[in-house]
């Protein structure tokens, strides 16, 4: 029997994680508009936020103690489809019962995150069962995928919502919901890899070491979510709410220049990079001053430029930390990128409803300030981490 060819597997994946990014960055970008045209508080837009990344959490989780149990073919290919309903309930909902707007927010988000908690589980154990000569390569070039997608977003969604007006958003949130379609269609027509489903859970009891070594891994993809997750949320409600800059400009030049440089960093690193924890330790105390500078600068320029910046620290402490479990941990499989996706997926629900509370009774900029500790724990983590995986070639963990 002849090898299948995975190319179009690998580009189905691409295709999947590219549109998932409208789930994560569209909603932030109408943020002021539902905050103006329904009345919706900062801390319940944050509590959006919130929503996504708990429902995410939870299939993380269920993948954790149960991959098993799923014919994980099959939730491949059902899983933008489910991206589609949630996005098309979200712009809908609103649409025909106004004074029920959130709540249809609401359930479109549960919706929609739910295949974006399939997407982090399931997609990049994919990439790495895979065939191919440089995995880690094809690994950043899946998550620089997710960079270029938010980057997409942010130019149509701006450009849209300044040409054809905020009134109209659902017209723009139905367009994007109509692009997971074609990821849907590619992994109908493409074969499915077998992926180890793997015992981490039941492995890691057997050595202490490799139970921490998970342990702080998995506390390096929570901090990093953070660092991540709650400036790409927050940053153009930000740049326009507290630093008063135009929102298509803050839109187009701020999170676009965020995304492309997280984008640009990612690829730079499948070229180039070779030492992913020296990477991380700079991207956490990099991030760190970001947050810093934009939390406590009165000027507007060093904030506006500390929050861009903030893409090119952040951009590998996703996807270097995964990296680096399979540089030093032994015989990971989609348990164990489960549960890096739980501590990923965990920060990104804490930092930006952390921030969204502080902002409503201290303001934006206050906000930043406190998320700031989050990279700044990353940064003495890294510490830890250097020292413990130290010398650990042959995954000895």
């Amino acid at each position: 029997m002849s090898t299948p060819s995975y190319k179009r597997t690998k580009f189905a994946c691409y295709s999947a994680y590219f549109t998932m990014s409208s789930v994560f960055c569209l909603p932030p970008l109408l943020f002021v508009t539902f905050h103006e045209t329904y009345g919706i508080s900062w801390t319940l837009l944050g509590t959006l936020v919130l929503t996504n990344f708990c429902t995410q959490l939870a299939i993380d989780l269920i993948f954790t103690l149960f991959s098993k149990k799923f014919n994980v073919a099959k939730v491949v290919r059902v899983m933008p489809l489910i991206t589609s309903l949630g996005l098309a309930i979200y712009a809908l909902f609103p649409w025909l019962l106004p004074d029920q707007a959130y709540l249809g927010m609401l359930i479109g988000t549960v919706i929609f995150s739910v295949s974006a908690g399939l997407s982090e589980v399931l997609l990049s154990p994919m990439i790495a069962a895979i065939p191919s000569d440089n995995p880690q390569k094809d690994m950043s070039l899946l998550h620089s995928l997710y960079a270029f997608g938010v980057f997409s977003v942010v130019v149509v969604g701006t450009l849209f919502l300044k040409l054809v007006g905020d009134k109209h958003w659902q017209l723009l949130v139905l367009f994007f919901a109509a692009l997971p379609i074609i990821a849907a269609i590619l992994f109908m027509l493409s074969p499915i890899p077998n992926m180890s489903t793997g015992e981490t859970v039941n492995s890691a009891k057997k050595s202490r070491k490799r139970t921490l070594g998970i342990a702080l891994c998995a506390a390096c993809i929570f901090l990093g979510g953070c660092a991540e997750n709650a400036m790409s949320n927050w940053i153009s409600s930000y740049m326009e709410a507290e630093l008063h800059i135009d929102k298509a400009l803050g839109d187009l030049i701020g999170v676009a220049g965020f995304a492309i440089l997280l984008g640009i960093t990612r690829i730079s690193y499948a070229k180039w990079g070779k030492n992913i924890i020296r990477m991380l330790t700079v991207g956490m105390l990099g991030a760190s001053v970001c947050y810093l500078v934009a939390g406590l600068s009165p000027y507007t320029l060093p904030a506006f430029i500390a929050c861009i910046l903030t893409g090119i620290f952040t951009s590998m402490l996703w996807p270097g930390t995964l990296i680096m479990m399979e540089e030093n941990v032994a015989d990971v499989g989609v348990a164990a990128y489960a549960l890096m996706a739980a501590g990923g997926d965990l920060g990104s629900s804490v930092a930006p409803q952390l921030l969204g509370a502080v902002a409503d009774s201290h303001g934006l900029q206050a906000g930043m300030l406190v998320t700031a500790a989050f990279p700044i724990l990353g940064s003495i983590l890294m510490l830890v981490i250097i020292r413990f995986f130290k010398g650990n070639e042959n995954k000895t963990v």
